[in-house]
């Protein structure tokens, strides 16, 4: 049998300095254990309660360039859609159904009205009717020239006739051949020829001018003739509607071979190779929009650029219809009344304090938010400036670096510590 060693073993004492330096070691450890512990109490002592990390968003405090912008919802709509209305109480004969491509003058819909047709047969035969007078007005007129012209010839062929028999008579009165009261006579013939001849040329020109205003009078008749049957010519091509532009029937107001009134809706045209975006702008931002205002159009997932072109002067339901029309080259495969986003650059403010958006804003008028200090959330008092859709200007209250929590303050209850969990 092998023997054991433990007769070799023997107990040794431990020196009194180690043993009082393992007290100490487990002493200090006890006392940071009831420190922490302290510590922990009070913070959770002091704050209203306790959440988890994993419900809030917090982001930090910084300083950059806030671009001020809006984004809105809008949809894509026509800048040219006109819409086509019956021009006189008529019958209506549709060419086109709702939905076809149609042609700039191609024809739409026919309209039938006996009134206005009755009316330019009226005027053609009223026409016609001063045409025939002008024509015997221009005949008469020139019956009494000649008339006239003719008068004045004889009274003229008189004068020279009494002034020859006057050139004969003085020609022999030195001789004693004819008696001196005959060559009186023949003086005052000839006065009395060119008196006449005086006259009737005269007359001849008065003639002309009185048969020559005559005749405008009734040329001028004429022309206001012609204007009004032009009209009513015009009138009864309206009758005829034809595309004015190139694009597709969208809507039709009436149905094939139904009695329209006056000025009533019969279509509308809508033109796809002029397209503009229609947005509906909250009225809060429209004191800070204006006409040229750049714009970013979100159709899709693609994005275009574009101008503020028009801004409604009426507020619908808070708010307010602006159009913006594409920069350069439109989009392809636009559709009318397309839905899309846009997002209005307002304005850019530079080296200012910046913090991510979030519900903190609406939160109490966005006059609180909650700043992290450790593990506690402390409701601090803020002032906010210009705002954007994801970010905010902070006026003060907070400066770069601190880190805020911008979303699930609801839980918060409005608290003024609060201890989060990790």
């Amino acid at each position: 049998m092998i023997r054991d060693t433990s007769s070799q073993d023997a107990v040794v004492n431990a020196a009194p300095a180690a043993k009082s330096k393992r007290v100490a070691i487990a002493i200090g450890a006890l006392v940071a254990l009831l420190a922490a512990g302290a510590m922990l109490y009070s913070t959770w002592s002091g704050s209203s309660g306790s959440v988890n990390a994993n419900r809030l968003r917090i982001a930090e405090v910084s300083r950059g360039t806030l671009v001020r912008d809006a984004a809105v919802n809008g949809r894509i709509v026509a800048a040219v859609s006109p819409t086509l209305y019956s021009k006189a109480p008529s019958t209506v004969t549709l060419k086109v159904a709702a939905g076809d491509t149609v042609k700039r003058g191609q024809v739409l819909a026919v309209l039938e009205s006996p009134d206005l047709s009755d009316a330019l047969k009226r005027e053609q035969s009223s026409y016609q009717q001063l045409e025939a007078e002008v024509a015997r007005q221009q005949i008469l007129a020139r019956k009494q020239k000649l008339l006239a012209q003719r008068d004045a010839d004889t009274a003229e062929i008189d004068r020279l006739s009494a002034q020859r028999t006057l050139e004969r008579y003085q020609a022999v009165a030195n001789d004693g051949i004819i008696a001196k009261i005959d060559f009186q006579k023949a003086k005052d013939a000839l006065n009395s020829a060119e008196i006449r001849a005086r006259h009737a040329a005269k007359a001849a020109a008065l003639e002309n001018d009185d048969v020559g205003l005559a005749l405008k009078t009734k040329v001028n008749e004429l022309d206001r003739q012609r204007l009004s049957m032009a009209n009513a010519q015009r009138r009864v091509d309206e009758l005829t509607v034809r595309a004015p532009v190139d694009g597709f029937i969208g809507t039709l107001s009436v149905q094939d071979r139904s009695i329209v009134a006056a000025n009533t809706a019969l279509m509308t045209l809508v033109d796809l190779s002029r397209l503009e975006v229609e947005l509906e702008v909250p009225e809060s931002y429209v004191a800070d929009m204006g006409l040229g205002m750049t714009a970013e159009i979100d159709i899709g997932g693609h994005k275009a650029s574009g101008k503020l072109s028009a801004l409604s002067p009426e507020v619908v339901k808070n708010q307010v219809l602006a159009r913006v029309r594409f920069d350069g080259a439109q989009p392809t495969g636009l559709r009318q009344s397309q839905r899309v986003t846009a997002r209005l650059l307002i304005e850019e403010k530079p080296n200012v304090v910046l913090l991510p958006r979030g519900p903190f804003v609406e939160s109490e008028g966005g006059r609180f938010a909650y700043v992290m200090q450790g593990s506690i959330a402390v409701r601090t008092p803020v002032t906010l400036g210009a705002t954007s859709v994801s970010a905010v200007e902070i006026l003060s209250g907070l400066k770069p670096g601190d880190k805020v929590v911008i979303a699930g303050t609801d839980t918060f209850e409005n608290a003024a510590r609060v201890s989060i969990n990790k």
